[in-house]
C-alpha cells in the first residue's frame, strides 16, 4: 500500500491515476489548501475517483502533513509500505512573502513523514524536490553532482533541506530513498499560478501578460506525462533495490526562453496578446536546464513531448475546462 501526499495536486492526481492503473493500492493525503482555486483540486479528485480501480484501491484522506498525530493514525491504521511525498507549499515568489509557513510545511512536514516511516519500518520513500535548488548555477546543464548550497528563495532552501533530511534518514535507518528534482512541469490541470496556465488566463481575459526581464530567461519545461513516467520508473527502481539513496533530475533537457514560450502560447489563441514588461523578481533564477543522463541510465527515462505538442494538449484541456466555468 502506497501513501501519496499532495494527491489532489497537479502531479499527484496524475500519478495516482497511473498507480491505480498498475493495480497499486493507494492512500491519498491532501489538505486541499486554498493556495489556489480548490475547484481545480476537487476536479482532480473527481478524475481519480472515476478511475475504474478507484473504488477498491483508492482511499482519500483530507489532512495536513504538519499534523503528526494524523500521520501516526494513518500509519497505524493502514499497512503502508511505501511513501511518495509530493505535498508542499509551492512557488518561489510566494515563499518570499511567507517563509516561516514554507519552512513549517516543507521541512517539518517532510520530517514528520520520515519519522513515521522510521517508526513503522517503511523503507521506500520518494521525495519531490525541485530544479530551484540549483539557484543561479552558472554551469549548464544542471547535474546532480553540482553544488546546490546557494539557494535564492525560501522555497528552494526548503527543498534542499528536504533532500538533506532524506539522506539523514537513509543513513541512520537504512531507508531507500529517491529525491526527484522536477523541472517546470506543465500540461493539462497545471496549477493556475504557473506561467503557462496564468498566461493563458490573461490572454482570454484580454489582460497584459507580465513579462519579466528582456525575455532571455529560460526554463526546462517538462510535460506532465514525461514527469509521471519518470516517477513511475523511479518507484519501480526503488522497489527493486536496497541500500540506495539517489538524487535524480527529471527534466526535458531543452530550455525555452520566456520570449519563445509566449510566442508558442499565443499560437493557440485567437485573442490579441498584450505584454506588460516588468523587472525580474527577486528569487527567480535566470535559467533551468536539466542534465538527464543519470535518469536515462538508472531509470531508462526518455521524455517524448516537445513544447509545441505539449502546449497544444494544454490548450485543448484549458479550453474545455474554461467552458465548464470552473475557473474564475
Amino acid at each position: 500500500m502506497i501513501l501519496v501526499t499532495g494527491v489532489a495536486g497537479f502531479i499527484g492526481s496524475y500519478l495516482v491515476e497511473q498507480l491505480l492503473c498498475k493495480g497499486e493500492v493507494v492512500i491519498g493525503l491532501d489538505n486541499i489548501s486554498d493556495f489556489y482555486d480548490v475547484a481545480l483540486k476537487n476536479y482532480n479528485l473527481k478524475l481519480i475517483n472515476e478511475n475504474s480501480h478507484a473504488e477498491k484501491n483508492f482511499t482519500f484522506i483530507r489532512g495536513d502533513i504538519t499534523e503528526i498525530s494524523l500521520l501516526q493514525i494513518l500509519f497505524n491504521e493502514y499497512d503502508i509500505d511505501s511513501v511518495i511525498h509530493l505535498a508542499a507549499m509551492a512557488g518561489v515568489r510566494p515563499s518570499i512573502e511567507n517563509a516561516p509557513y514554507y519552512q513549517k510545511v516543507n521541512i517539518e512536514g517532510t520530517q514528520n513523514l520520515l519519522e513515521c516511516c522510521k517508526e513503522h519500518d517503511v523503507k521506500k520513500f520518494i521525495f519531490a524536490s525541485s530544479s530551484s535548488v540549483y539557484g543561479n548555477n552558472e554551469k549548464v546543464p544542471f547535474s546532480e553532482d553540482d553544488p546546490v548550497d546557494k539557494p535564492i528563495s525560501p522555497y528552494a532552501a526548503t527543498k534542499k533541506a528536504g533532500e538533506l533530511l532524506c539522506h539523514t534518514y537513509h543513513y541512520l535507518y537504512d531507508m531507500d530513498i529517491a529525491c526527484l528534482r522536477f523541472f517546470t512541469v506543465y500540461g493539462p490541470r497545471q496549477r493556475p499560478d504557473l506561467a503557462i496556465h496564468k498566461f493563458s488566463q490573461y490572454i482570454i481575459n484580454k489582460k497584459a501578460i507580465p513579462f519579466f526581464g528582456d525575455g532571455t530567461t529560460s526554463r526546462d519545461y517538462t510535460y506532465i506525462d514525461d514527469i509521471i513516467d519518470g516517477v513511475m520508473k523511479a518507484f519501480a527502481w526503488l522497489k527493486k533495490n536496497e541500500g540506495v539513496f539517489e538524487i535524480i533530475n527529471l527534466g526535458n533537457n531543452e530550455p525555452v526562453t520566456l520570449e519563445e514560450l509566449v510566442k508558442e502560447i499565443a499560437e493557440n489563441f485567437e485573442y490579441e496578446m498584450l505584454i506588460d514588461k516588468q523587472p525580474i523578481p527577486k528569487g527567480d533564477v535566470q535559467r533551468t536546464y536539466a542534465d538527464i543522463s543519470k535518469a536515462k541510465k538508472l531509470l531508462n527515462y526518455n521524455p517524448k513531448t516537445n513544447l509545441k505538442n505539449g502546449l497544444k494538449k494544454f490548450y485543448e484541456w484549458f479550453n474545455s475546462y474554461y467552458k465548464l466555468n470552473l475557473m474564475e
